[in-house]
């Protein structure tokens, strides 16, 4: 809305965003001033007056408009800048205030960039529920045509509801392991269709053949492994406890339980900047407290350094400032007090021409005077019972007592210098529109009259503003900005480019301060020409440049300054672990691009010997063209881009762009608005096929979060809106290595071998009644009866395959010291047609023998090979998942001993069920023949047979071309 008056005496206030972009610094806004002069509220429906505003657009950093009163002679035209609105979601800091509304509901740019968010689930259930209804219940009673049927609807239905390539997974979002093991289970489907085929064929078509295609369909229908999806629902399920309970990364959320393996096969991380604290001055332990605050930054700025040309002084030296202020004041004060004539010659020779060399101490004077009065910081006064109260009242009392003042500013860089002139001595005590006040160290309240301020663009790059000592009546034009910008305004020096690198290359940000003392002749000159400017109607922002510009000369160059923008705790180990993983990690901010490119550095996103190529902005395909062939001349640079040129640049050469920013070390878009970070997200997913990763802290990554097939939320002091989109919430950024490295790896290596190993459970029973018919002329016949069946995928061998998802090939601690193992991973090969086929193969091994086995040494007690082979084939099991299992835990080892346990128990209740066919020829199970040598022998021949080849092969496999993991942890 367009912001009209407020109860301010300012006529302009603060609003708070933190919900909105995740930033904690307040934005200044300014009423229209002609409906703020109008001297009570209720006139504001007595006016005639509209506004003009540009049509819904989703750019958030701008806003162009007029406001126009026409009961007025003449009429009154206001121009409308982004300054003068209010933005919806956001909070009023101070004071009350009112104003028209322009956008709602869709028209609003939060809404025009927010995106709809996609299904981040596995595989559809629904025909799960179908098909089991069919399956379990036709298995164990052959009840004719009508359930087979239904089972197979379940099949196809299936094969309808799942996207066929791992392209079309983009819009559903299913997990890509989900996706392999659907690939797999459809070729088990087409392995079941052909057995039955080949059954029928052998059989010679005889009789109802169609029939019988359907029993040995049924028959053979454990090949298709319905108890994977319980199996690994079950498993993601206990991944999600695991890492909610891992107490090195205390407070993470799982919100999305279906996708934890994604954690394990990213290559892609694209992380926002911003975050931030609550600029407040602070005891240590509650900057502890608070230490999660952006995602990559604390947005917490610290001065670090003041350069004086000859003279540098650091964060160990400041007392040193302190002691030049002190000095410089404690001389000039009783002078100005007017009571001690003796203190005239040191202020005489401070105001002396500028050929006499000036001393040290009042060169530092100068600069820390200039640096707390060129800002657009205010001081604000909070009631001391901790409520704040209204600011009429500070401003009354004028209780300018240090405990309850905060400062705010648009910039958080701003606070720090300003925080940082009160600790040196020179404290900023009150401002409004036209004067601010300092407190020197004697305590003496120094009064300035602002005559003019230049705020700060992104264009020009710098700040100015025109005082007046009450006291002196001199009249000094102060300037500050980036090093671009100053080093054609200032007088000449041999330094400041030199230093402005070294600082640069430290991670700093730096600011040159520069001032021009005015007479005033040559203001008034200056104020005429630039209200002229202010009220011309063409080229408005031209003509005022040029008449600042006429100021903008020969400054004297003052100091340069340093401010530091603390990083999260081991945001920089914690890039350089992914890094070594082999994930790329892109930086999408709002930030300026100077910022932006600090950042990368002081956090190692960019290593110091890396080049980094900043993309020119650019408006035309040409342009474009051009800059990108420049780009490609480059190898090994780190690639710097703005959010216009990227716009540009995807909207002709969208492919070139992504290619080339691929191959690149490390990616870092500046000015980026919340859909373009979504819609990189995308662009990533779509070119390269690979998985991607999003972390974001604020309600402006909630887009980039949800189009990422895996995204972070940190939960920082800007609300929760990231972390509760997000798949994954925790509280500080360097927990992502750990949930990557250690869970994510973890829940995708377990979830292949669960997924491989139920597989093989049915694959092997099924090996088993191929082989059992054919010896049985064809006969389609159930080896097993239901109950044993049943048995067989639950309560004999679910506890042990279930354990597996304890299992862990090398220690945490491990994983995290050799993050290179996390790169074997994205090739995918835990889990893929060749491991499939092995498993295939071992199961076919396994089957035919138990079942030649039991038939071969158990020709006399024939009626008993039900329960030979059976014992064997559930011993073998356990085996099978003793010998897959790397690294031992006490459950399953306790998973086991109950398995067989329960197996053994069950022999005594379910003697009838051990007969063959419908009819068990009269043969029931005798315990006496259980509990005979030869049984036990026969069985344990069998087992051994069927295992101990597998264990061999294992063992030589790990000697001969032992997998990386085992190289450490032996």
């Amino acid at each position: 809305m367009v912001f009209l008056r407020t109860s301010e005496k300012a006529g302009s206030c603060f609003i708070r965003t933190d919900q909105l972009d995740g930033e904690t610094d307040w934005k200044l806004k300014v009423a229209v001033s002609c409906t703020q002069r109008l001297p009570a509220l209720g006139d504001l429906f007595s006016i005639r007056a509209y506004v003009y505003a540009q049509k819904p657009q989703l750019d958030i950093h701008s806003f162009e408009g007029t406001f126009t009163r026409e009961d007025s002679d003449p009429p009154i035209h206001e121009s409308l800048s982004i300054e003068n609105t209010l933005w919806a979601s956001t909070i009023v800091a101070s004071g009350t205030v009112i104003g028209v509304v322009i956008y709602t509901g869709k028209e609003t740019r939060s809404v025009m960039n927010t995106s709809n968010p996609k299904n981040k689930a596995s595989e559809p259930a629904n025909f799960w529920t179908l098909r089991k209804a069919g399956v379990n219940e036709s298995a164990s009673t052959l009840k004719g045509n009508q359930i087979a049927l239904l089972s197979f609807i379940g099949f196809l239905q299936r094969d309808k509801t799942i996207p066929h390539s791992s392209n079309n997974c983009l819009t559903h979002g299913i997990g890509l392991l989900d996706l392999e093991l659907n690939q797999l289970t459809k070729a088990l489907f087409l392995a079941l269709v052909v057995l039955s085929v080949v059954m029928v064929t052998l059989q010679g078509f005889a009789g109802p053949w169609y029939r019988n295609l359907f029993r040995f369909l049924l028959l053979f229908s454990y090949i298709i492994p319905i108890s994977l999806r319980v199996n690994l629902d079950m498993g993601k399920a206990a991944y999600g406890w695991m890492i909610m309970k891992d107490e090195n990364i205390p407070g993470t959320v799982v919100r999305t339980s279906t996708i934890p393996e994604e954690l394990g096969r990213l290559v892609y991380l694209l992380t926002d900047k911003t975050g931030g604290a609550p600029l407040l001055p602070r005891s240590a332990s509650t900057q502890r407290e608070e230490q999660h605050a952006g995602t990559l930054t604390q947005n917490e700025m610290t001065f670090r350094q003041l350069h004086l040309g000859t003279v540098s002084y650091g964060a160990d030296t400041m007392d040193e400032i302190q002691t030049h202020v002190l000095s410089s004041y404690a001389q000039v004060h009783p002078q100005t007090g007017g009571n001690n004539p003796s203190s005239t010659p040191p202020r005489r020779a401070q105001s002396s021409t500028p050929k006499v060399r000036k001393s040290v101490s009042s060169r530092v004077h100068e600069a820390v005077k200039a640096i707390a009065l060129c800002h657009n910081v205010t001081p604000v006064y909070e009631s001391r019972a901790g409520v704040t109260g209204e600011t009429e009242s500070a401003e009354a009392d004028q209780d300018f007592s240090d405990e309850n003042r905060t400062y705010q500013a648009s910039s958080p860089d701003e606070v720090a210098l300003v925080r940082w002139t009160e600790s040196v001595g020179l404290t900023l005590v009150s401002r409004d529109l036209t004067s601010m006040q300092l407190k020197t160290p004697g305590g003496q309240v120094l009064t300035y009259c602002i005559l003019q301020v230049f705020p700060f663009t992104s264009e020009s790059k710098r700040m100015g503003i025109i005082v007046r000592d009450e006291s002196t009546a001199e009249i000094t034009f102060y300037m500050k900005g980036a090093d671009v910008a100053m080093s054609s305004i200032v007088q000449y020096n041999d330094w400041l480019e030199e230093e402005c690198g070294n600082m640069a290359r430290e991670g700093l940000r730096t600011l040159v301060v520069a001032k021009k003392a005015l007479t005033e002749e040559q203001y008034q000159d200056f104020e005429s020409r630039y209200s002229q400017a202010q009220l011309s109607i063409h080229d408005r922002v031209l003509k005022v440049a040029a008449v600042v510009e006429s100021l903008e000369r020969e400054l004297e160059l003052l100091c340069l300054t340093g401010v530091e923008d603390q990083l999260q705790a081991d945001v920089r180990p914690t890039l350089e672990m992914l890094r070594n993983a082999g994930i790329k990690i892109w930086m999408l901010t709002g930030d300026k691009l100077e910022t932006a490119t600090c950042i990368a550095k002081s956090s190692h996103l960019v290593s110091r010997t890396q080049d980094i190529h900043i993309f020119r902005p650019v408006t035309s395909r040409g342009e474009a063209h051009l800059e990108l062939n420049a780009f490609r001349r480059k190898h090994d640079c780190a690639l710097v881009i703005s959010g216009d040129s990227l716009e540009v640049c995807l909207k002709y050469y969208e492919h070139e762009l992504v290619e080339l920013a691929c191959q690149c070390p490390a990616v870092v878009c500046c000015r980026c608005s919340p859909t373009q970070k979504a819609h990189m997200v995308t662009l990533l997913r779509q070119h390269t096929g690979r998985r991607t990763c999003a972390v974001g802290d604020g309600g402006n990554d909630v887009s980039m979060i949800q189009a990422a097939d895996c995204g972070i939320g940190i939960e920082g002091k800007e609300g929760k809106q990231a972390s509760l989109a997000a798949d994954f919430s925790i509280t500080q950024f360097r927990h992502v290595g750990r949930l990557l490295m250690v869970h994510g790896r973890n829940s995708y290596k377990r979830s292949a071998a669960l997924g491989q190993f139920v597989m093989h459970r049915g694959l092997i029973i099924s090996t088993m009644q191929a082989v059992f018919s054919s010896v049985f002329y064809f006969a389609s016949v159930p080896l097993y009866q239901g109950f044993l069946m049943v048995g067989y995928a639950t309560i004999y061998t679910m506890f042990p395959v279930f354990s597996l998802v304890l299992d862990q090939d090398v220690k945490p601690e491990m994983a995290i010291l050799y993050p290179e193992l996390y790169k074997d991973l994205t090739k995918g090969r835990s889990l893929s047609f060749k491991t499939f086929l092995i498993w295939v193969l071992i199961s076919i091994y396994q089957g035919g023998i138990l079942m030649f086995g039991a038939l071969v040494l158990f020709e006399a007690e024939f009626v008993h090979v039900v329960a030979i082979s059976f014992t064997a084939l559930v011993l073998t099991e356990l085996l099978m998942v003793a010998l897959t299992i790397r690294t031992w835990h006490w459950l399953m080892v306790v998973a086991e001993f109950l398995s067989l346990g329960c197996y053994v128990a069950s022999l005594a209740f379910l003697n009838e069920y051990f007969g063959i066919g419908r009819v068990s020829f009269g043969a029931f199970l005798d315990v006496a023949f259980i509990t005979t040598v030869p049984f036990l022998w026969k069985v344990s021949a069998i087992t051994v047979v069927s295992c101990l080849p597998l264990y061999v092969l294992k063992y030589l496999k790990r000697k001969l071309s032992p997998p990386s993991y085992s190289k450490l942890s032996s």
